[in-house]
Formats: C-alpha cells, structure tokens, sequence
C-alpha cells in the first residue's frame, strides 16, 4: 500500500497536507501555480483545482494514504488512457516527467486538466441515452481485457465484509444491533441466492452463462457526469464528460447504469430504458443485469456505512455527515434494508 503521512501530534494524515505543500507538490513536477487554490467536493481524497502562472487551470488530487497500492491506482490510470485514446470524454491525468502518479510530502497525487460542466438532467430522455451510448462505449473498452490489481464490486467486500466489520468494531448502537443485524444478514442471504450471481455456465445453456465482468467506471452517479450542453463554448465540446474513476472495479455493466434511475419504478423504467436504447447503439445489454439493479443498490447501502464509519478518524467526515453514527441514523437503515429485502423480491425492471 502507498504510505501514511503523519505528523508529531499523530492526527489524521491530511492535516499535514497544507496549501504550501499543495503548491509545492505541483512544482515538483514542473507546474507553477498562482497562488488561487479551491478545494473541490471530494471525502475519499483531497482534490483542488490550482490556476497556474501560465493561465491554464489543473485539477490535483492527493490520494487518501493506505487505500489504494500503486500498482492499483496506476491500473485506473491506464484504464484512463485507454478511454481517452478512443475518444471518449473522460477526464484523466496528465502524463508529466513521464508518469500519471507522483509523490510528495509523504502524499501520491495526479493532476488531470479542468473541466467545467453541470449535472446532466436525467429526466430528459434524450440526455440520458447520450450518456447511454458513451456508457456502452466505455465497456467495450472495459471488456476487452480484465483488471489485475483492482477488485470486484462483490458480495464479499461490498456486503459481508461490511457488515462483519461495522459489528465486530460495535458501530451500530446497541438498542438497534440486533434489529440492524438480523436485516443485514437477510438481505445478504438473499443476495447470495440470487440466480444471476450464482449461475454457473453450461455449454450451449445461454440461460446459465454467468453475468460478465469488466472494467467499470464503478461510482457512475450523477456527481462524476459533467454536462456540457450543445450551445457551450468549451472546446472539449458537447454532451457528458466521466470524471473520478477512483472508485473503478469489476463487475456487471448495470453497476453503471443503476445509479443513474431515480423516482417510482414507472420512471426508473423510463429511464433505463432511455439508457439502453443508448447503450445498445455500441454494445449489447444483457436484459439479465437488471435483476441485479436492487442487489447492488443493497451491498451499496451496507458499504456506505462501513465507508462513513471507517473514515470517522477524518475530521472532515464528522462535519460533513454530523448525523451519521446516531439511533436514528441506524433506525433508518433498518428500515432501508427491509425496503430492500422486498424490492429484490419483486421482478426487475423490464426494458
């Protein structure tokens, strides 16, 4: 793993990365800034867009210390690379004295250039089978070879591993544990069980082939799209820019696309099948991935609490989520977590 930066106090790791050491990590590899930093919205690292002497504007971001190897983060690189060199817009870093990845003051950082935009509007069909089509075109890239340092969105590590952490590290309080335990371990078990995770492939037996992994963005909501509309000036042109592969995994391809549907299900089924008919102007859609839509809106919802109360050590995250922690705030995922047990015993969404 990357090493931790510390200090003598032995606070958190990013109390060390000051404005001056931001600076002063950018001119290490040849980048002057003018002084004009901002920090950007970002919890799992520190990301801030710089404005250099030369007049362009670059977007540096320091990697949070012991997460990700090297090895890893230079595979979301080179995942990175590949995307763009088929020309789709997704904003990766720049190469600089000749590699993506950098260290200074203890911290590894990249630098990508700026992009401006805004959120795509995804009630708006025709927004969201553009964004469709580039989703297809993004996995075809992600198919054609398989990562081999980043892991899978699976069961384990999103779901099990989760849920045997927050308990054996007594996070859940104890007026809920056992109501926050038993739903938990119901909706795992039902996960488990799924007939598109567990399928084992037979010849000529299309049915029971399994779902195939590749190489994903993995955090495709609509925060890490940025919209830029046809009568926009900028020159890296129309349409949605993909940003922030940090979280990039294998897995399904509707990891994707779910995070994108929103509402009833009378409009999420609008909205996915906007996205396909998109997406299948590039690439075929296995129609089986939509069975998995509330699987992993699931292992999402148990891996969220085990990310906010790993990263509670983080000043930034008891300011940013004060209601995280409480009854309440546990109270209410059980109750997401039994909402959840019901949708994924309904039949998926048809498209």
């Amino acid at each position: 793993m990357l090493p931790h930066s510390s200090n003598a106090s032995g606070s958190h790791p990013y109390q060390a990365l000051t404005p001056d050491v931001v600076m002063d990590a950018l001119a290490s590899v040849g980048l002057y800034g003018d002084g004009r930093q901002q920090a950007l919205s970002s919890y799992e690292n520190r990301v801030y867009q710089l404005h250099l002497e030369d007049g362009a504007v670059v977007v540096a971001k320091f990697y949070r210390p012991g997460r990700w190897s090297e090895a890893q983060i230079l595979e979301e690189h080179t995942f990175s690379a590949e995307l763009m060199e088929a020309e789709i817009p997704v904003i990766g870093p720049l190469a600089l004295n000749g590699s993506t990845l950098h260290h200074f003051g203890g911290f590894a950082f990249s630098v990508s250039p700026s992009r401006g935009g805004r959120a795509p509007e995804l009630d708006d069909p025709e927004v969201l089978e553009w964004i469709g089509r580039f989703l297809a075109r993004i996995h075809a890239v992600g198919a054609a070879k398989p990562f081999a340092c980043r892991p899978a969105l699976d069961l384990q590590s999103f779901g099990t591993a989760s849920r045997e952490w927050l308990l054996s590290h007594d996070k859940v309080p104890l007026d809920v544990q056992s109501a926050w335990a038993k739903a938990s371990q119901e909706a795992l078990d039902l996960i488990a069980g799924h007939p598109c995770l567990t399928s084992a492939a037979r010849p000529g037996d299309v049915e029971r082939e399994p779902i195939r992994q590749l190489r994903l963005h993995g955090d495709c909501h609509p925060g890490n799209i940025l919209w830029t509309p046809l009568d926009s000036p900028a020159a890296s042109g129309p349409g949605p820019h993909f940003v922030d592969l940090d979280d990039s995994r294998s897995g399904a391809a509707v990891q994707d696309l779910w995070m994108l549907l929103s509402g009833d299900r009378q409009q999420r089924t609008r909205q996915l099948g906007a996205l396909v008919d998109g997406y299948e102007q590039f690439r075929e859609f296995d129609r089986r991935e939509t069975a998995l839509i509330e699987p992993l809106r699931t292992l999402r919802l148990i891996h969220y609490s085990a990310w906010l109360a790993r990263r509670w050590s983080d000043p930034t995250f008891p300011i940013n989520f004060p209601w995280f922690g409480s009854s309440d705030y546990w109270q209410g995922q059980v109750q997401m977590l039994q909402e959840q047990i019901e949708a994924m015993q309904e039949e998926p969404l048809q498209v």
